[in-house]
């Protein structure tokens, strides 16, 4: 199949993995037989169940697989009987498409993942008459659900997507983002949000947030409840945070370079000057993250250690050696870049729209098929959900900008290769970095896997000092994580050698419950300096723009 009509390899990946088993009939022997032995076992489970027996389940949904929740599927031998002969098939076509033989690793990966999707959405569960959640919704709501259920679809039809969460159901300033502080910088690339002091006194050197510009800075101001910011602020620190433009196509030769010079670099100026102060801790999440590393190899090239702006440095969720991304890789490489860059191309950005229907495809289970069978086949409303709402409040990427960091960054991993990479005049390698490192990372990661963010211990310099943190739950709650009282998650803490395998630093670093919150401001208050009379959240030099949350951030 042509690459142009199938850049993405859906439909080849699959033909590709049928041609190579047919081209190895000995491998295609051992697993068929293998299938044939999960059926075997299926067939007598079946007869069993339906002989009213008693018949341990041959194949048992995933821990984490919530399809099968209902007691349905487990009581009733009939609706127990569809679930194992979907199982069975799903596990064991799974199974073949990772043990594809003659294919790379990588091809494999590909085959497994497109099948997968598939696999997903024809499970009995998204259909009516296969699922008794739905039926038996249908008959105690005397056809409500059924009704309810297909004004919703109207609505998501009109929408053109399977909504996630009510689009009316937050206002950004009113409900979200309502820690007060004040504007204090702007240009065509961010505006620089600095917080009401909530303390008489602060730490003398302040905190330095760089968001990633993929999505809307408020995930770390979501509520009272919630927000890192106003945590901070409560500590003790005076906290500035980015908050980026959403770019429109007058932005597409926006470079990476820019975000560093005229993003990461301004800030970290303006926070210094504002607070008369000769460092900063600066932090980055995510892709923020990714920016902040290279800034900080370029900066002790630029500056030297004598005149480093930045006295230590925070990563959340980062990714730096993108040799092993997870499930995204399967959107990476030549052929599927130049489709993105040929969409870019003629709209002068990637849309926030297309770019969260992929990450909604990398977890389809609980992103798209638990709304489809919740709006759809149960006729239940949106939920509020805070998280959801920032999650589809999308941005869009400059074309110059994510070309390139698709390309030198995931597809040849350049960051970690010393001197490889020029920014903005100066050769990049994280080796040069000798200041303090609290790295944050989260078990359940898919978008930046936890064993490929520790590598960050390998690359920075030898000297550095890191502490290296492991939180449960994923890319967002492990970070969005406040304390609260009985502890919902915990995590792990330590400093790692330079060269030590993540499996040995896990193992003899002591879990703890609750959240890692605590742990960073400690860390930071080691270094913050003296205690000072609370800095205004503007100033003469720096005089108010406009309220927190700003005006970029409310920008479609």
């Amino acid at each position: 199949m042509s690459n142009a009509l199938d850049p993405f390899g859906v439909f080849s990946s699959a033909l590709r993995a049928q041609l190579a088993w047919v081209m190895h009939p000995v491998e295609l022997s051992r697993a068929l037989n293998g299938l044939s032995s999960d059926l075997l076992a299926l067939q007598t489970h079946v007869m069993r169940r339906a002989l009213g027996m008693p018949s341990e389940d041959v194949v048992t949904p995933h821990p984490d697989d919530a399809r099968f929740a209902d007691a349905a599927w487990t009581d009733s031998a009939s609706w127990d009987i569809i679930k194992e002969w979907y199982l069975a098939f799903t596990h064991r076509l799974q199974d073949m498409a990772f043990e594809t033989p003659g294919l790379s690793e990588k091809e494999q990966r590909r085959a497994a993942f497109w099948l997968r999707k598939w696999l997903n959405a024809v499970a009995p569960t998204n259909f009516f008459w296969l699922n008794p959640t739905a039926i038996e919704r249908a008959v105690t709501s005397g056809g409500e659900s059924l009704r309810q259920g297909w004004l919703n679809f109207q609505r998501d039809a009109k929408a053109k997507n399977i909504q996630m969460v009510d689009p009316e159901a937050f206002s950004v300033g009113k409900d979200l983002a309502t820690t007060p502080g004040k504007v204090v910088f702007r240009n065509r690339m961010l505006e620089l949000l600095h917080y009401t002091p909530t303390t008489e006194k602060v730490q003398a050197m302040p905190i330095v947030i760089v968001t990633p510009w993929i999505n809307k800075f408020y995930i770390l101001d979501l509520n009272s409840r919630k927000s890192l910011v106003k945590y901070l602020t409560d500590q003790g620190f005076s906290v500035f945070i980015t908050s980026w433009k959403n770019p429109d196509a007058t932005m597409h030769d926006v470079r990476f370079d820019d975000y560093l010079t005229e993003g990461v670099s301004e800030v970290v100026r303006v926070a210094r000057e504002f607070c008369q102060v000769p460092q900063v801790h600066l932090v980055g999440y995510c892709i923020g993250g990714t920016l902040v590393s290279t800034y900080m190899a370029w900066a002790n090239r630029r500056y030297g250690e004598k005149e480093m702006p930045v006295a230590d440095w925070t990563l959340f969720t980062t990714l730096t050696d993108f040799s092993n991304p997870g499930d995204i890789d399967v959107f990476i490489d030549e052929v599927c870049i130049d489709a993105l860059e040929k969409m870019m191309a003629q709209q002068g950005y990637l849309d926030g729209a297309q770019m969260a229907s992929s990450f909604r495809l990398l977890r389809s289970n609980s992103l798209i098929w638990h709304y489809w069978v919740n709006s759809y086949l149960l006729g239940e409303a949106l939920p509020p959900f805070d998280v959801l709402f920032w999650n589809v409040d999308s941005t869009r990427m400059p074309q110059a900008m994510h070309s390139y960091y698709l390309r030198e960054m995931y597809l040849h991993n350049n960051l970690i290769k010393r001197d490889h990479l020029t920014i903005a005049g100066e050769p990049i390698d994280l080796g040069r970095i000798t200041q303090p490192l609290y790295a944050v990372t989260a078990f359940d990661d898919h978008i930046a896997p936890w064993k490929q963010c520790y590598r960050i211990r390998k690359y920075v310099n030898v000297a550095t000092p890191v502490r290296f943190v492991l939180s449960t739950s994923g890319h967002i709650l492990g970070i969005v994580n406040p304390p609260v009282n009985p502890p919902k998650r915990a995590y792990w803490a330590g400093e790692p050698e330079h060269n030590e395998h993540w499996e040995r630093w896990q193992a003899r670093t002591e879990k703890k419950p609750g959240s890692w919150w605590a742990d960073w401001c400690e860390w930071l208050r080691q270094r913050g300096g003296e205690m000072v009379a609370a800095y205004p959240a503007a100033n003469r030099k720096f005089p108010a723009l406009a309220d927190a949350p700003g005006t970029y951030v409310l920008e479609k």
